[in-house]
């Protein structure tokens, strides 16, 4: 099983990501460091270096995700499934207001609260990336 994503592997990934954090959605453009491919489900976990188990990644959702698959509901302290951007929707568990990102669902409120969606920087470069794309329409 190979533990390596190829070049072609990784463009691939980030074509399909638009150059966003699947996670966060923090632009490429607005990050010191290059976004990394993600294992949504790790190696250790029995997850393969293939399109459909891979994700673009920013630095920090990366490190905070690691290769957790689950963690505790803010909410109700029920464990619960990260979201998985292969086989789920964005929307259906985040909404973006004003910068921050809100868990619309279990599975957000946990990955909200796992990931770090929401420090003052990560806020900051998704209000200033939203600023942006505002001024280009």
């Amino acid at each position: 099983m190979p533990s390596e994503v190829s070049a072609s592997l990784r463009r691939s990934v980030i074509e399909r990501s638009q150059a966003k954090c699947e996670y966060c959605k923090l632009h490429q453009d607005f990050s010191i460091y290059t976004h990394e491919i993600d294992h949504v489900i790790a190696m250790k976990h029995g997850g393969r270096a293939v399109l459909e188990n891979l994700a673009l990644s920013c630095l920090s959702c990366n490190r905070h995700k690691g290769s957790d698959l689950t963690s505790f509901d803010p909410l109700t302290g029920d464990l619960t499934r990260l979201f998985d951007p292969r086989s789920q929707v964005w929307a259906e568990h985040f909404e973006l207001d004003r910068g921050r990102i809100q868990g619309l669902s279990a599975i957000g409120r946990t990955t909200v609260m796992l990931l770090k969606f929401n420090t003052p920087t990560a806020v900051l470069n998704r209000q200033l990336w939203q600023q942006v794309q505002s001024d280009l329409d």
